[in-house]
């Protein structure tokens, strides 16, 4: 069957549009990769456009020889890995019951849930709140303060439900209680959301700098996300200062490398863990849909 000109013709202007969103999308991220292999020289003038000029890994010898984001590498490392591990549990202990049919009063208890997403307590309250718990400039305040995504209990919630009830009470019959049920059957079944929610929580502490910016003050416990964004600021208010000083001029050549060395070596991680999710992440996607 030969398609009609208005299918050749739609099929062109798709084929013209996605090949034009394509672009947009890979060439900043090229331009990235390229600007952090090249001479700063030719990235500040605008002399590079597409690919390195005057190849170099300078850039990236002074990111792994920089204390600081050394440092925020390994502090982003800790608070995305402890992070994620406490995020995973408490989300499973909150979903499971509220999956459960036999829960009692489990439809006010999931509004209350669902009401903290409309209406939090605001900055300044919790800003009070947790310096009162003592948690100011501590680990604890980067992992505790967001233990749990209400959108992502609604989510492995509603993948526990779509586990077949019979399973459970098969089990309960056979005389398991609560936590076995949950540990010999539903977390077995429930790789894949779980997965999900690896992929989901560790994006969420590998990129979080705001809440390092409000509750940490100790230069030693930066995320690497904090590190960089000083990297860029700096960038930025060296550009507004009007100076011909060679040693000035120097400095900001090597900011301008240093930040695209450090914006590849803060994705990198991320870029690396999503292949290996990539299989689960639309089936977590389309749980909401398919049962509600």
């Amino acid at each position: 069957m030969r398609d009609s000109n208005t299918d050749r013709t739609f099929n062109i202007f798709n084929y013209v549009f996605l090949t034009i969103v394509a672009l947009l999308v890979i060439y900043p991220l090229l331009f990235v990769i390229s600007a952090s292999l090249s001479n700063p020289q030719y990235v500040v003038s605008g002399e590079m456009w597409l690919w390195p000029k005057e190849f170099t890994l300078d850039a990236y010898d002074k990111v792994f020889k920089n204390q600081d984001i050394i440092n925020g590498f390994m502090n982003t490392l800790k608070y995305t890995v402890f992070g994620t591990v406490l995020n995973v549990v408490m989300t499973i202990l909150a979903a499971y019951p509220l999956s459960r049919r036999d829960l009692k009063g489990r439809g006010v208890i999931m509004a209350f849930i669902i009401f903290t997403i409309f209406f939090s307590g605001g900055l300044i309250p919790t800003y009070l709140l947790i310096r009162d718990l003592g948690m100011l400039n501590t680990f604890w305040v980067m992992v505790i303060p967001n233990a749990v995504a209400v959108w992502n209990i609604i989510i492995m919630r509603t993948f526990f439900q779509s586990i077949p009830h019979e399973l459970q009470e098969s089990a309960m019959i056979d005389g398991c209680g609560n936590f076995r049920i949950l540990w010999n059957i539903v977390l077995p079944l429930s790789f894949p959301v779980i997965a999900v929610m690896v992929l989901f929580y560790s994006v969420g502490h590998w990129n979080s700098y705001f809440q390092a910016l409000i509750y940490l003050q100790d230069q030693d416990k930066f995320p690497l996300q904090l590190i960089l964004r000083q990297i860029l600021i700096k960038g930025q208010t060296d550009d507004m200062i009007q100076t011909t000083s060679e040693s000035f001029l120097a400095q900001q050549l090597s900011v301008e490398g240093l930040k695209y060395a450090v914006l590849i070596v803060a994705n990198l991680p991320m870029l690396m863990l999503y292949p290996f999710l990539q299989r689960f992440f639309v089936k977590g996607v389309m749980i909401g849909s398919l049962k509600g």
